[in-house]
């Protein structure tokens, strides 16, 4: 309601709608905050993989019958470029709310500090059921820009030689393995969503930390089920075989990265293409942070001072990206 172009239609797109609650909440808000004319163009549109959340979606929405011809459900993957018909030219917003957590990973293994990043690809043994890892050269593509993007800090600060020969010769030593998760289909969505909207202005909310995570790596996932009202996390992914939750923490600086690059803005080592971007406005913020600035913390306190919108989701932020004219 801030900064929206108040010239052309208002038009919201949310992806991973779960029950609805936000988008009646947000459209509540706009039918009694707003101007009338605000409220009457505008359309808020739920991109959604799942049947039954689209069906939970519409009956949540349709509570207010003056929104229902504002709001639809497209029941597909917001991630899939054939969905998404001819790109957007017109400002738009794109709301994401735990979504990234869900999106796949990939995970990649290196040797030593200073071994190449190799791809992780999980078999099955023959006749028997367990699983094991096997480890390739890097060759699916969204694994190796996803590395390159993670990359680009390190690939910018230059070492001294006799500092590289000392990194080196300690890596041989003393190697150290690594492992990292990569999030390759937060990069796949935002590709999709740059090419076809690339007025959007994104609002994302995620975990940016978990705790107890017994599976190694970097931003490796918590791994859990639920038995009789009781929770068990497992410490190793290919334990869980489909009766298990998955939730990856958000790196919010590789976020902000792969924002960057999938506008056009930031360019990897070897791109050649002509694409020239514009460059974002970025800000990641705490969500007690964001609620302060856009919430009312005030109507949500309680008797003894606690503040559930203030003292809660202590492990979670906001990421807010909008465009610019700049193209330095």
């Amino acid at each position: 309601m801030r900064t929206a172009n108040f010239s052309v239609p208002l038009k919201i797109y949310e992806i991973g709608g779960g029950s609805g609650t936000c988008a009646k909440g947000i459209m509540d808000y706009i039918m009694l905050n707003a101007p009338p004319k605000v409220y009457n163009s505008m359309t808020y549109t739920s991109v959604e993989i799942s049947p039954s959340l689209a069906e939970v979606q519409k009956e949540t929405v349709g509570e207010v019958r003056s929104h229902i011809p504002k709001f639809r459900v497209e029941c597909r993957d917001a991630a899939d470029r054939s969905g998404w018909g001819d790109v957007e030219q017109q400002p738009c917003w794109v709301i994401m709310l735990e979504v990234l957590d869900n999106l796949p990973h990939d995970a990649v293994y290196s040797e030593s500090q200073i071994s190449p990043w190799m791809e992780v690809w999980v078999e099955k043994q023959h006749d028997r059921e367990t699983l094991s890892e096997l480890y390739k050269p890097l060759q699916d593509s969204l694994v190796t820009r996803c590395v390159e993007i993670m990359d680009l800090d390190k690939t910018k600060t230059t070492q001294s030689s006799a500092a590289s020969i000392l990194k080196s010769i300690w890596s041989k030593v003393y190697p150290k393995p690594r492992r990292c998760w990569l999030p390759t289909g937060c990069l796949k969505l935002l590709d999709v969503l740059h090419e076809v909207l690339p007025k959007m202005s994104l609002i994302a909310s995620d975990f940016s930390y978990l705790p107890d995570v017994k599976i190694p790596g970097e931003r490796a996932p918590l791994v859990s089920t639920k038995k009789d009202g009781r929770s068990t996390d497992y410490q190793d992914y290919m334990q869980a075989k489909g009766d298990a939750d998955i939730f990856f923490p958000t790196d919010f600086w590789l976020l902000e990265q792969i924002d960057h690059y999938c506008s056009g803005w930031l360019k990897l080592q070897d791109d050649q293409s002509s694409k020239k971007g514009k460059k974002r406005r970025t800000i990641t913020l705490e969500t007690s942070a964001f609620m302060e600035e856009f919430g009312l913390p005030t109507k949500t306190i309680t008797k003894d001072g606690y503040n559930p919108l203030l003292d809660d989701f202590k492990n979670t932020k906001f990421y807010l990206s909008v465009p610019t004219h700049n193209t330095k």
